[in-house]
């Protein structure tokens, strides 16, 4: 009983019809699989639920046990001496520009709203693998109200854009409740999506994996990030049809790394 109120706490299986506070459900945006995405979503929770029940004990929120996914080429793993310090889904946009219709898009940052997934992605990873792709099902309101991720229950842990010298940078001291630093960054190393990652609202291809270190201002001891589990975000070919600016929504893992004490 303990390990079922636990994961349905996490996750707010009762949460489908939000509250205002809650991101909208994007019904005119919808992907045509949305349906079968949450009927996924839904009975993979009940099966969690369910398992947890002949849990001797409710399961705890060990960090050291979650493991980094791994992408094909793999990326480099996080440097000696680092151990994991939070995993976030982040949901949001990635931001192109057109020079003309022949021109090819070009990558002008992003912006993000971070959900903390720590305990999940340790414990359930196959619940925060598929919550990525959930999360494009539901557009995220303006208001700064909006403190949990639909139809999870995932309170906002930080937040990333990029700095104007488009420096990807990462705020993890937004949440009243954790101050975990802040780190810009510098790109690593890449990786191309799985061929079957989600693709995005308007079946955009999902973005490269990414390895991140970080740049001198970093706080919190943070030093590497790495984007993982990406669901839509790319441009097209090219920028035929486009407008100079645009917007391509996205969602992802983010895996934050920080000096062992």
């Amino acid at each position: 009983m303990l390990a079922s109120k636990l994961l349905l706490s996490a996750l707010g299986a009762t949460a489908v019809v939000a509250a205002p506070v809650f991101p909208d459900l994007n019904m005119a945006a919808a992907l045509p699989g949305s349906i079968d995405t949450m009927s996924e979503y839904f009975n993979m929770l009940a099966q969690k639920v369910q398992e947890s029940k002949s849990m001797a004990a409710a399961p705890v929120c060990d960090v050291s046990k979650a493991v980094l996914p791994q992408s094909t080429p793999p990326l480099p793993p996080p440097a000696a001496g680092l151990i994991l310090k939070h995993v976030a889904i982040g949901r949001g946009t990635q931001n192109y520009t057109c020079a003309n219709e022949t021109a090819a898009p070009v990558a002008n940052g992003a912006v993000a709203t971070l959900f903390n997934a720590t305990c999940i992605a340790s414990t359930y990873p196959e619940l925060a693998k598929l919550l990525v792709k959930v999360a494009l099902q539901f557009n995220l309101t303006q208001s700064e109200a909006s403190r949990r991720l639909a139809p999870s229950n995932l309170a906002i842990s930080g937040k990333h854009f990029f700095t104007p010298s488009l420096t990807p940078f990462f705020n993890l001291d937004v949440s009243d409740t954790m101050k975990l630093g802040e780190v810009p960054c510098a790109k690593n190393a890449s990786s191309p999506a799985p061929p079957n990652a989600p693709v995005g609202q308007q079946g955009e291809a999902a973005v490269p994996w990414l390895k991140l270190t970080a740049k001198p201002g970093a706080t919190g001891d943070l030093q590497e990030v790495y984007r993982v589990e990406t669901a839509g975000g790319s441009a097209p070919a090219t920028c035929k049809g486009m407008p100079a600016d645009f917007e391509v929504q996205y969602a992802a893992q983010y895996w934050f790394y920080e000096k062992s004490q």
